[in-house]
C-alpha cells in the first residue's frame, strides 16, 4: 500500500512497484525501492532460513520528498483547463514532465489522465469498476486511446478533491464542498476521505448547523464527528431545547429504538448528558449541570418522552 512518505509492499509485487515507479516517473521511491531490496536481500542471504513477505519502507518524518512527488502527480493528472483553478500546487508540470496515464476518467466533459494502480489500490470501488470490468461506459477510449470512464453524479471540482486524496493521502477541504465530498467518498469506498470531510464539518459547528451536522454524521458513520456533535449540543443545551429541529431529533432517536419501553434511554439524550456531566470539576459545575440536566429532563417530559 502507497501513502505518502511511505510504502508497504508484499515481495510477490515488488516488480509492479518499480515499474509504477518508472511509469510515473518517481526516482526517489525507486531508489528508495531498490536500497531496501538490497538491504532486504543481503540480511537473507545472512540469516538462512529466513523469509521476508513484507518489505517497509518508512523515510524520516522530515523527508517529504515522496509526498511532494505524488501531489505532483496529482495536480498534473488535472486538466489542463482545472490546474490554476482548482489545483492545490502553485505551479504547474515541470516542462518534459510525462505522468505516462493509463486511464482517463471522464467529468462533465473534462478529462483527468490518471493511474489505474493508484485508483485500485485505495478504493475497493474503482478496483471493481476498473478490473472487473463493472464500466459505466464500456469500451470508450479518450484522446490517445486511452481507457475512458465517465463517472457521473459529480462535478469536475468534486473529483479534484477524490483525485489529490486518493495520490496523496491528503486534500484541502473547505466546509463549503465538504458535504459534496463526502458523499462521493462514501460511494467510492474512501472511509480516510470520510474521515476528512469529518473534520472539516466540525468547523461548522454552531447553534442553527449542529442538529444538521450530527444527522450527516449518523448517515455516513462518523463517529468522531458524531461525538463533536453531541458535545456541542451539551454545551449549549438550554438554547437547543427551545428548537425545532432538535427536538425533531430527539423523537426520531426515541422511535429508531426497536420496540421501546417507556423508561429506554434514548442514545442522542445519553450522549448529550454524558458530556453535561463529565465537565463537573467544581462546585459551581455541578450547579450548572444540575440544571442543565433538568433542561434536557423539562423538554423529554414535554413531548411526552421518559427516559
Amino acid at each position: 500500500m502507497l501513502h505518502p512518505g511511505c510504502l508497504d509492499i508484499g515481495v510477490e509485487h515488488i516488480s509492479d512497484c518499480e515499474r509504477l515507479a518508472k511509469q510515473c516517473q518517481l526516482l526517489d521511491l525507486l531508489n528508495d525501492l531498490e536500497a531496501k531490496c538490497k538491504e532486504v536481500s543481503e540480511f537473507v542471504a545472512s540469516k538462512p532460513g529466513t523469509y521476508v513477505k513484507v518489505l517497509s519502507i518508512r523515510p524520516p518524518p522530515e523527508d517529504l520528498r515522496l509526498q511532494e512527488d505524488l501531489a505532483l502527480l496529482a495536480h498534473c493528472a488535472l486538466p489542463p483547463e482545472l490546474q490554476g483553478d482548482l489545483g492545490e500546487l502553485p505551479f504547474p508540470c515541470p516542462d518534459g514532465f510525462n505522468i505516462c496515464p493509463d486511464v482517463c476518467f471522464q467529468v462533465e466533459g473534462c478529462s483527468f489522465l490518471c493511474h489505474k494502480a493508484f485508483f485500485c489500490g485505495r478504493s475497493d470501488y474503482f478496483r471493481a469498476l476498473l478490473d472487473d470490468h463493472f464500466r459505466e461506459n464500456e469500451g470508450l477510449e479518450a484522446s490517445g486511446g486511452l481507457p475512458a470512464v465517465t463517472l457521473h453524479g459529480l462535478s469536475p471540482d468534486i473529483f479534484t478533491h477524490v483525485l489529490y486524496y486518493i495520490y496523496s493521502d491528503h486534500t484541502e477541504l473547505s466546509p463549503e464542498v465538504a458535504y459534496d465530498v463526502l458523499s462521493m467518498a462514501d460511494i467510492y469506498l474512501l472511509p480516510g476521505l470520510k474521515r476528512l470531510c469529518g473534520r472539516s464539518l466540525a468547523q461548522l459547528l454552531d447553534e442553527d448547523s449542529v442538529v444538521g451536522v450530527w444527522r450527516v454524521a449518523k448517515l455516513f458513520r462518523l463517529a468522531r464527528l458524531e461525538d463533536q456533535c453531541t458535545e456541542y449540543m451539551a454545551k449549549v443545551i438550554e438554547k437547543l431545547v427551545e428548537r425545532e429541529d432538535f427536538e425533531e431529533a430527539v423523537r426520531e432517536e426515541a422511535a429508531t429504538v426497536a420496540a421501546r419501553q417507556e423508561q429506554d434511554s434514548i442514545p442522542l439524550v445519553d450522549d448529550i448528558r454524558f458530556h453535561i456531566t463529565s465537565r463537573v470539576q467544581t462546585y459551581s459545575n455541578i450547579e450548572e449541570m444540575q440544571h442543565q440536566l433538568h433542561v434536557l429532563e423539562d423538554l423529554l417530559v414535554s413531548i411526552g418522552l421518559d427516559c
